[in-house]
């Protein structure tokens, strides 16, 4: 090979390989094959998971319906902390009917003061098999990182791939204000962004997926981030959170 094409090649390589902070070694559970599902969609078509009136497509993960301290008020989705302590509501987490494998995801969100929540997606619907939606989906996370102790954790901010990768931490609004966001998933290519700003981009299914997981809490949970298909899940983490907006397409 001349100078030139050698030169060339390894240009290649480096461009083709996503850069993550990571140490970049395979896990040794690394499954043999991406699994993914299509849906009833047509692929690039906007639809919404949320309507803006009512939670029809939505259910508590383990359960047949949704629990009350979730509702819909002015075109807004939110869980009522209060009603689900003093009223004694259900809550929990939500999982949407549908499933996505490659997508592109939008919505707004709005935490309460030293709230957390979090977008979870490829969420496995198997209760007999996982205990929660977070045992197999990843996490966007949902953050006030001015008052929740989780913001002085490096991968627990809002705009972080949950307990993964880190992101900018100046993306983020104050609590009370909308915050735009948005996970795009495509053929070994997850990008997150917030208001506007990548805060994470990486590949999947990959040794650098896996060294990931590998390095993270979910290190002992063999479904997690295994398989590349699955729903759209909402966290409850206790606190008032607000959604809407809910849009997705298949790509």
């Amino acid at each position: 090979m001349t100078n030139l094409l050698w030169i060339t090649a390894i240009a290649v390589a480096l461009v083709s390989t996503p850069v993550t902070k990571k140490n970049l070694s395979a896990s040794a559970n690394e499954p043999a094959a991406v699994s993914t599902t299509r849906t009833n969609y047509s692929k690039g078509k906007w639809i919404k998971l949320f309507d803006g009136k009512t939670t029809n497509g939505w259910k508590t993960y383990a359960k047949d319906s949704i629990g009350g301290a979730w509702k819909v008020q002015d075109g807004m989705l939110y869980l009522d902390s209060k009603a689900k302590k003093e009223q004694k509501l259900g809550g929990g987490d939500i999982i949407h009917e549908k499933s996505f494998g490659n997508f592109h995801l939008k919505l707004e969100w709005k935490i309460s003061k030293n709230g957390n929540s979090g977008i979870i997606f490829w969420a496995q619907n198997d209760p007999s098999k996982y205990k929660a939606v977070w045992h197999t989906g990843p996490e966007m996370q949902v953050l006030d990182n001015g008052g929740h102790p989780d913001a002085k954790i490096r991968k627990h901010r809002a705009g972080d791939l949950y307990d993964l990768i880190e992101g900018p931490d100046t993306a983020v609004k104050p609590v009370g204000e909308w915050n735009k966001t948005e996970i795009i998933a495509k053929d070994g290519t997850l990008e997150l962004k917030l208001n506007g700003v990548t805060t994470v981009k990486t590949s999947y299914g990959d040794e650098i997926w896996y060294s990931l997981i590998g390095n993270s809490k979910f290190k002992t949970m063999a479904a997690f981030g295994r398989t590349f298909s699955g729903h759209i899940a909402l966290q409850d983490h206790g606190d008032d959170v607000w959604f809407r907006n809910i849009q997705i397409r298949e790509l």
